[in-house]
């Protein structure tokens, strides 16, 4: 097992989120408990380019202070939306380690979160996500809630991902 902490960097984690607060305490436990209990917690990044809010040249490309990976904890990094993509290497990683069960996090539902899910099913892993542990935006078709809710209510559980709770999420964990 281990969480995958997706794109929480300072130029697109931040309070125009949907349940901000709430996604943030949670995935700051869910940090706080894997790393208790020795579960790896691995970092992807998003690089959009020279000049984009999230160049790897600025702070904004950096991750979110309050959830910053320990000195030794893995980053991959990415200018596509699935973390499993080829290029980032994370697949080859995961399945040298024999590691099946992967608790996602991060941003945002709708883009990267959406094609990590997708993407970690095809590849043959476990994809768990907790319930307020990842978020998005508002976009021309619906709100940031609405958003949230397809994806984590209908989209995924229905053959994607196990949807739990923060508290099961951390039990598996206690559990493994």
């Amino acid at each position: 097992m281990v969480l995958l902490v997706v794109d929480t960097q300072r130029g697109c984690f931040n309070d125009s989120l949907y349940a901000f607060e709430t996604v943030k305490d949670n995935i700051k436990t869910l940090i706080a408990e894997a790393r208790a209990n020795n579960i790896e917690v691995l970092y992807v990044q998003h690089d959009d380019g020279p000049g984009t809010d999230l160049d790897k040249e600025t702070d904004n490309y950096e991750v979110f202070d309050e959830f910053a990976p320990m000195e030794g904890e893995k980053r991959f990094k990415k200018n596509v939306n699935s973390s499993f993509h080829p290029m980032t290497g994370l697949t080859d990683y995961l399945k040298s380690k024999n590691e099946k069960d992967i608790i996602t996090v991060g941003v945002s539902t709708d883009y990267c979160i959406d094609a990590t899910v997708k993407s970690g099913f095809e590849q043959g892993f476990h994809i768990i996500i907790p319930a307020y542990a990842n978020s998005t935006y508002d976009n021309p078709y619906f709100d940031k809630e609405t958003a949230y809710k397809y994806y984590n209510e209908f989209m995924w559980p229905v053959r994607y991902a196990q949807s739990v709770t923060v508290e099961e999420a951390i039990a598996m964990m206690r559990d493994n």
